[in-house]
């Protein structure tokens, strides 16, 4: 069942046969969530954390107006608000952008992985600090890329994810998510998004379509974003 967030954990450290029980045994309640529905909402009071087991979610914040904005793409394996463990409760909601399910790990179970199995605990501190490094990236995005080169990097961010658990690769990717979903990660209108797509199309370098990804040119769709997987932080360490 979580076998996905396993093979995230062990692409960066060592998960022993003790930890990896450990981690199995803290699991609780499993939800499927329908998608378009927004399953914990900014000042919830939260006593457990959620880890995605299949689909795609993503944090958002809005505006008063409706204006969305996404701030991460979550895929299986993802903890959801593994923050909320120390926040207790979020300033941003947490969507279903596909038909999802989830599994409760109740707060309390983190404490007692925090107090008696400190490996595991700094592991899982450090997957709050890459999240925190994903949003430095895409607030670089957001901020300096152009159109293209903000596509162009959250495809490639997109691969390399993926294809830690095998669901990528250099050819492409399964990506069941509407041009307004990837308007609303980029800043961009869902009109400049699929010109932008078609520019990417014409070039050479991937494609869109049929909730898909191609790509067509890998090292110059990377070339293109200026794309540097160093804020993913790939390389296995003992932590």
């Amino acid at each position: 069942m979580i076998e996905t967030h396993l093979a995230k954990l062990r692409a960066r450290d060592t998960i022993s046969a003790e930890e990896e029980a450990v981690i199995r045994a803290s699991l609780g309640e499993v939800r499927t969530v329908p998608a378009g529905t927004t399953c914990i909402r900014a000042g919830e009071r939260l006593h457990h954390s959620t880890l995605l087991l299949d689909g795609y979610m993503c944090r958002y914040k809005d505006l008063p107006g409706g204006e969305r904005q996404i701030t991460e793409i979550h895929t299986s394996g993802d903890f959801l608000d593994l923050h909320s463990f120390s926040l207790k409760m979020l300033d941003h909601n947490i969507l279903a952008l596909t038909t999802s399910r989830v599994v409760l790990v109740a707060h309390a179970r983190l404490t007692e992985i925090t107090e008696r199995h400190p490996h595991l605990a700094r592991v899982y501190w450090f997957l709050t600090t890459l999240d925190a490094a994903i949003h430095r990236e895409w607030v670089l995005s957001l901020g300096r890329r152009s159109a293209i080169e903000r596509i162009a990097h959250l495809i490639c961010e997109l691969r390399v994810r993926l294809g830690l658990v095998g669901m990528a690769d250099d050819t492409g990717f399964e990506l069941p998510l509407t041009q307004a979903d990837l308007s609303d990660c980029t800043g961009l209108t869902p009109v400049h998004v699929n010109r932008t797509l078609r520019e990417l199309r014409e070039r050479g370098l991937m494609e869109f379509r049929s909730k898909r990804v191609t790509i067509l040119d890998p090292a110059g769709l990377q070339a293109l974003a200026e794309f540097d997987d160093s804020y993913l932080y790939l390389r296995r360490e003992d932590r």
